[in-house]
């Protein structure tokens, strides 16, 4: 799977965080940024916590971020989605997959996730509001 950012607008803050990678865990990075910008136009993405992440009305629902041995993508509502290729993370709704090389992206699975991002939302926007309670969205 070859990247396409370079036709791919990437917001200056996206681009230095990805140019401080790695050359593997960069080209993993740019791949997840062009197949999820792909997937999710309407949604707006920013650096949040110190990785990309991409809202929808708001609310997070997908990103990743650099952890020590692996890129690590992160769906907020991904518990949901019913899916292999993806683990539960923390005590809220999160899933994640991670990965070490580009080859390990299977594009099929990630345009699933992707469409199911859309889709399956727990609110995350409004849970400080709600004091951790989490509220579905369907969608």
């Amino acid at each position: 799977m070859m990247p396409i950012h370079q036709s791919t607008y990437m917001d200056p803050t996206i681009r230095d965080y990805h140019d401080k990678q790695t050359d593997a865990d960069r080209a993993v990075c740019d791949t997840l940024f062009d197949q999820i910008t792909a997937a999710l136009p309407e949604a707006t993405r920013k650096i949040w916590h110190g990785s990309p992440v991409w809202f929808l009305d708001g609310n997070p629902i997908v990103g990743y971020h650099k952890l020590k041995g692996c890129v690590r993508l992160l769906f907020w509502s991904g518990q949901s989605f019913d899916e292999p290729g993806l683990k539960n993370e923390g005590s809220f709704k999160a899933a994640e997959a991670r990965y070490t090389h580009i080859d390990d992206i299977d594009p099929a699975a990630l345009q699933r996730w992707l469409a199911k991002a859309r889709d399956l939302q727990w609110d995350y926007k409004n849970i400080v509001k709600r004091k951790g309670e989490l509220v579905w969205l369907g969608k």
